[in-house]
């Protein structure tokens, strides 16, 4: 029984309130704990002004007010990209997605991936990852027809990853083609592989192949990239459970390359 005290106060369910803040994560991506925190105070201070709770919708229009609307063409390159990633990635069983986004501070897109431990010290499964890591590309080439400079440009780039694993293939793990029992530690890769040809062709030689491999996933699924490409495009970004809908409509397997 109620009195006159009592206050009813509504509240999302606790899958509600779960998904919000999952989508939130998922349009956070990219940014650092300095930008969260200004956003979440300017957010309250807004919500003091105008006497009220803190909203969603605060915070959400926090993390988008200092990103500039993207042109169509570039908005949908970086869509196309990331909707690649996340194919081949999920093809390839390599772990969860937890989320997808267009909209990051700078410009570009951002895949937050998991990776199983399970046959991670194998070749097969750096292969894999090569494969992963071509996969923006390789979507770029499928879709759009050509590639943008989205795959490099800094040293947390697609193409630097993934040349620093394939060098790591040829000289400390094992897997080179040409004396494959010794451990050579290179502290500068750029440097090394300018300074020995053949290693570089070889390391090039497998980023060639996991773009093709890449290619061929892509091929394979190419109704799941299309939908995953739109759905990116028109939201900007995706949580967790809204990638597993879109992937799980086709089950996926592993390309053989």
């Amino acid at each position: 029984m109620m009195t006159p005290t009592d206050t009813k106060i509504e509240t999302p369910v606790p899958e509600a309130a779960h998904a919000l803040l999952r989508r939130l994560a998922t349009c956070a991506m990219g940014l650092t704990g300095a930008d969260v925190e200004r956003i979440v105070r300017q957010a309250r201070l807004k919500a003091r002004r105008e006497k009220r709770s803190i909203r969603y919708e605060d915070l959400e229009a926090g993390i988008r007010m200092d990103r500039p609307d993207l042109p169509h063409d570039l908005r949908w390159h970086f869509a196309v990209h990331e909707a690649g990633h996340a194919v081949v990635h999920h093809a390839l069983r390599l772990g969860p997605i937890h989320g997808l986004t267009i909209d990051t501070l700078g410009g570009g897109g951002h895949s937050l991936l998991g990776f199983t431990a399970s046959g991670s010290d194998t070749l097969g499964y750096r292969e894999d990852v090569l494969a992963m890591l071509m996969a923006g590309r390789a979507a770029e080439q499928i879709v759009v027809g050509s590639v943008s400079a989205g795959s490099g440009g800094t040293d947390d780039s697609d193409l630097a990853r993934a040349t620093r694993l394939a060098l790591a293939m040829e000289r400390t793990l094992g897997f080179g083609g040409v004396h494959p029992l010794l451990y050579r530690d290179d502290k500068d890769p750029t440097a090394v592989l300018d300074a020995h040809p053949g290693l570089e062709t070889r390391v090039h030689g497998l980023l060639e192949r996991a773009q093709a491999r890449a290619v061929d996933i892509l091929q394979d699924h190419c109704g799941t990239l299309d939908r995953l490409t739109q759905a990116l495009f028109d939201a900007q970004a995706l949580d967790e459970d809204a990638v597993k809908q879109l992937l799980k409509r086709r089950d996926l397997t592993a390309g053989s390359g």
